[in-house]
């Protein structure tokens, strides 16, 4: 069996996820981020030692190809009724391709169907290239693992190890645990800020195959420990601060309430060891960046908004409608609504020929397509943040404006200082004019924040009429001291400040504060609690490290 050690190679963990779940099924699956390759393709190999038949699914599966329902070609070509079975009949392993990709209507499919606890496995496959392309969050949450291939060598992908699976699978149901273990593993998901009640589950029927892949006959401390590391490590939200140990007690002293080691026979196990095995399956670079991520939850991906169309987009499942109302018909799916009609339209109108369509037939297409991101750079040039880190902001700008270009975002710069805000450079995706106008901007003068507020909020506004989706990010130390009407009132221009971040927030606009001073701002941090926007202190980051808290918070 493999240790904690050896799982730090991503490869490794895939195959032993692979292994848990040919013997306990019930741990839903596999999420793999990995672009198609030959390092994909052995991870796949291993696929066939799964029980059940294997299915490809595409993001765009239909219902009767999941359910079962008319086969159009074959009722068209007879003359009579022909119903096909549908996928997801009978237990089976689904692979997944583009996951990323994956609408909302197949992924709630999809949950459903391993809710229903059935012996399914999904093996999804996130192609995404960029962060905010990711399997949905409804699927993602109902496979017990996660593992990403990006970055992994060819060779690395070694060859599975020869298993008795079947005598594993055996084995399973008679591997024994303690009474108190999963409420155990529930506070250690709370501990790292796990919300989800699926995962304390899915660490239990994970640490039990592990057993049995093993030959235990109950749960040992090395089970416990791998399991947690294979379903908490990509979850993880947070990583617990230790608590300062109380000083040991005397020799001569003993606990009052000391366990005898004869009279429990149940696993005792640190809950140290559990958290440093999550924390030695973390990916580089992730706590620093957990606290950017935890802010931007429930807040959307920061990427431009969804809406409908009939023109271009992701296609999406076809609904009824009628003709003349601009849309294009779904003729497939008009057909196939046709269908199971038409031997009794035939009895009712002999004297037509050919298919018997009605208005209740016709299906449009539909599509869905995202607006574009507009990002405004709200920098502050005052004397004070020239003073402290206005270098370093300028070079983080200059990296993000490299992603943002590399996404197609559209950029925009506004810079407050002296009395007033100015637009340097109106919405564009020219990297190379934004990059000139920012080594341009001077330092100097007082911090007029709620101006500067101002200007990004009317900018904002008209991204919206165009259809763009903005994001405020604001960088700054916090010290403002002049009011909107341009006079040296450092309280009236706090309440300035405060006002018309109560107006972005009002207008659903999403923000970003950076706080770029030597020390954190306390003004600042309940300024960004007033727009309900992520607070990001970085008193002694140079502009690397804070355009990847940026770029972490965005992606979110």
């Amino acid at each position: 069996m493999r240790s904690l050690a050896d799982l730090t190679d991503p490869f490794a963990r895939a195959l032993l996820a692979l292994d848990l779940l040919a013997v306990d099924p019930g741990l839903g699956g596999l999420a793999v981020r990995a672009r198609s390759g030959p390092v994909r393709e052995a991870l796949l190999r291993p696929l066939e030692q799964l029980p059940g038949p294997r299915h490809r699914l595409h993001p765009q599966v239909s219902d009767e190809a999941l359910y079962g329902g008319l086969d159009l070609s074959a009722t068209l070509a007879s003359g009579h009724l022909v119903q096909e079975q549908g996928l997801l009949r009978d237990p089976s392993l689904m692979v997944l391709a583009m996951a990323e990709r994956c609408p909302d209507q197949l992924a709630a499919r999809l949950a459903l169907c391993l809710d229903e606890g059935r012996g399914h496995v999904l093996i999804a496959l996130d192609e995404g290239a960029e962060p905010d392309e990711r399997c949905p969050d409804a699927l993602a949450e109902r496979l017990a693992f996660a593992v990403d291939l990006s970055e992994t060598p060819l060779g690395h992908a070694a060859a599975p190890a020869d298993r008795d699976l079947d005598a594993a699978r055996a084995r399973l149901s008679g591997v024994a645990r303690a009474d108190d273990l999963l409420p155990r593993i529930a506070a250690l998901s709370l501990q790292l800020g796990i919300g989800s009640l699926r995962v304390p589950l899915f660490t239990l029927r994970a640490a039990r195959a592990h057993a049995a892949l093993a030959g235990h006959d109950e749960i040992t401390g090395d089970d416990l420990s791998i399991a947690c590391a294979l379903t908490m490590a990509h979850r993880a939200t947070q990583m617990p601060e230790a608590e300062p140990q109380d000083p040991a007690p005397a020799e001569s002293e003993e606990p009052a309430n000391a366990p005898d080691p004869g009279d429990d026979d149940g696993l005792v196990l640190p809950e140290e060891l559990l958290l440093e095995a999550v924390a030695a399956l973390l990916p580089p670079g992730l706590l620093a960046e957990l606290q950017a991520r935890k802010a931007r939850l429930g807040k959307g991906s920061g990427s431009g908004a969804a809406h409908k169309g009939n023109r271009r987009g992701r296609p999406l499942p076809a609904r009824p409608g009628r003709l003349g109302s601009g849309a294009r018909i779904d003729l497939v799916a008009t057909l196939r609504s046709a269908a199971p009609w038409q031997t009794i339209r035939a009895k009712t109108a002999p004297q037509r020929d050919g298919l018997h369509i009605r208005a209740s037939d016709i299906r449009l297409k539909r599509y869905e397509e995202r607006s574009d991101r507009l990002l405004i750079f709200t920098v502050d040039a005052s004397g004070s943040a020239a003073l402290a880190r206005l270098a370093e902001a300028k070079g983080a700008i200059e990296l993000l404006l490299g992603e943002a270009y590399a996404r197609r975002d559209h950029v925009s710069l506004v810079a407050f200082r002296g009395t007033g805000a100015e637009l340097l450079l109106p919405p564009t995706r020219s990297l190379v004019q934004t990059k000139r106008r920012l080594a341009e901007l001077p330092g100097g003068g007082g911090t007029p924040l709620a101006s500067g507020l101002q200007l990004a909020l009317e900018q904002a506004d008209l991204a919206l009429r165009r259809g763009l989706t903005p994001t405020v990010c604001l960088l700054t130390d916090g010290r403002a001291n002049i009011a909107l009407d341009g006079t040296a009132n450092r309280p009236q221009a706090g309440e300035d400040a405060e006002r018309l971040a109560r107006v972005l927030r009002f207008h659903g606009i999403e923000a970003l504060v950076i706080d770029t001073g030597n020390r954190p701002e306390k003004a600042l941090k309940r300024l960004a609690e007033t727009l309900d926007a992520p607070y990001i202190p970085l008193p002694r980051a140079d502009a690397e490290r804070l355009s990847r808290s940026v770029t972490a918070a965005l992606e979110r």
